[in-house]
């Protein structure tokens, strides 16, 4: 079962029916979604979902609204009269609107697994509805964008769904969510850490062979034993301890050093060689 299915599921089997004005509003969100056609005086809600056609059934139920149900194949089919829908504008309360948001969710509404990427949409039909929505969830500190030739309301932020599906009732769906973004993050920034780590020894490699490089010039130039002590040691030292660090080398010294006293000593041993390739 995908993700979205799984939510659809905890939504379908919500007991939001004590109250008429919630039951309402939830239809109205179905209604207004991409799935929901008008034809005549005649509702028309298509889906593939049998959790939504299980949740709609319910709702025109309990609200004594007579319906045909129809099923083609695995597609499932509702109809009713239009007279008993009401104008999604009218209902105000902080219950009714998360009511109406939840049956745009239920009606045509979807979210990727979690594990691959963080998207959430809902498709509707007309671009002022899905505004009007836009802004109730800002209202309710829950940002989305709107993809306008599709009239398709869309979140991309992990956090954001997080709120979403906490807003339209969907708990225990919330819970899962967290638990797969926390894995997800601390195995990103595992990774991140991991690409950090060998970009810093790629270049203490890359670095180390360029000063073995100048090392072993001035050796077989007869100039080496010409270095000062400190040089003479820190060469040493390098050439013993090929993949060391800076400060990894500063610390095996007679007398131990900070990095940037071994990384000084180390450019003054290349400056010295490129000066005799110079002169060759």
């Amino acid at each position: 079962m995908s993700f979205s299915s799984e939510i659809k599921e905890e939504l379908s089997k919500l007991n939001t029916f004590s109250k008429k004005e919630l039951m309402e509003a939830e239809l109205i969100g179905y209604c207004e979604s991409f799935n929901c056609t008008k034809i005549s005086n005649q509702i028309e809600f298509i889906t593939e979902n049998e959790f939504n056609i299980e949740r709609i059934y319910k709702l025109l139920f309990k609200l004594n609204i007579n319906y045909e149900p129809e099923t083609k194949r695995k597609v499932y089919i509702a109809k009713f009269s239009e007279k008993y829908i009401k104008h999604i504008e009218e209902y105000k309360a902080e219950e009714e609107i998360k009511a109406i948001v939840r049956g745009l969710f239920l009606g045509s509404g979807s979210v990727n697994n979690p594990n691959k990427k963080y998207h959430l949409e809902i498709l509707l039909k007309e671009k002022d509805i899905a505004l009007y929505i836009k802004n109730i969830l800002k209202q309710a500190g829950i940002e989305t964008k709107i993809l306008e030739s599709k009239n398709t309301l869309y979140i991309k932020e992990g956090e954001e769904i997080s709120k979403f599906l906490a807003f339209i009732g969907a708990n225990k769906s919330v819970l899962k969510f967290e638990e797969i973004r926390v894995m997800k993050d601390m195995r990103n920034d595992i990774n991140r850490k991991v690409n950090c780590e060998t970009a810093n020894l790629n270049k203490t490699v890359e670095a180390s062979v360029l000063q073995i490089e100048a090392i072993n010039f001035l050796k077989k130039m007869k100039k080496f034993e010409e270095l000062p002590e400190n040089l003479i040691e820190i060469a040493e030292t390098r050439i013993e301890n090929p993949e060391a660090s800076l400060k990894e080398l500063g610390q095996l010294l007679e007398n131990p050093i900070g990095k940037s006293g071994v990384n000084h000593r180390l450019k003054k041993i290349i400056e010295i060689a490129d000066e005799l390739k110079k002169g060759e």
